[in-house]
């Protein structure tokens, strides 16, 4: 099975470079309790012992910046972010360096998925030997998937529909579903309502 997978060999591409259209404010500084979605993003990966996250840029960058470095976070700036999110995939995938054996793709968005969720699926990514490794929760599929780094160069050269998701579809029997007791998994904030139905979540369930 080779060498026991170490967090360092780690790399996290959280996507933050588009414009939050849909929700009419910056997703990223939306604040969720005492942190910033974008925070709480960030420390999800950190309190799993991944050090090696990186944020991708594009609308308003500048104002991220601070927040990114206070977390210990680095960034990438994707010059072509009004192309779509596979851009900013993209722009991550091409910056891994070359002791990183897998990535996970976040899409800022989805801000309370649990660090257990993230040990266990680089666990069984690990141990499966499998390619990619899917969170789901009831049978759903969440984020974020580990992918290796063994399809960094397919995923750079791919220019068909669908972005990373019509990538992967083609590598299904590389695949694994995992199982998690996290329906943070599929909790995006996409619009207003998504967010104001988050926070309601939250003040039911007193965790922040």
């Amino acid at each position: 099975m080779g060498f026991k997978l170490k967090r360092s060999e780690i790399t996290v591409l959280v996507l933050a470079a588009g414009r939050s259209s849909r929700m009419g404010d910056l997703k990223p500084l939306l604040k969720i309790g005492a942190k910033t979605v974008l925070e709480r993003v960030i420390s999800v990966f950190t309190e799993a012992g991944i050090t090696d996250v990186r944020v991708i840029l594009g609308y308003r960058h500048s104002e991220l910046l601070p927040q990114i470095e206070e977390c210990g976070a680095s960034w990438i700036r994707n010059y072509q972010w009004e192309q779509g999110m596979f851009s900013s995939v993209k722009a991550g995938v091409a910056a891994i360096g070359g002791s990183t054996r897998c990535f996970l793709v976040m899409p800022v968005d989805i801000p309370m998925v649990e660090p257990a969720t993230i040990d266990k699926l680089v666990d069984v990514f690990d141990q499966s030997g499998k390619l990619v490794c899917y969170p789901t929760f009831r049978g759903k599929r969440g984020h974020p998937p580990v992918i290796s780094t063994q399809y960094r160069y397919e995923i750079l050269q791919w220019e068909n529909p669908g972005g990373l998701g019509g990538f992967l579809k083609q590598k299904r029997a590389d695949a694994i579903d995992v199982d998690v007791e996290d329906e943070g998994i599929l909790l995006d904030i996409d619009t207003p309502e998504d967010y104001r139905n988050l926070l309601r979540r939250i003040t039911e369930t007193h965790s922040v």
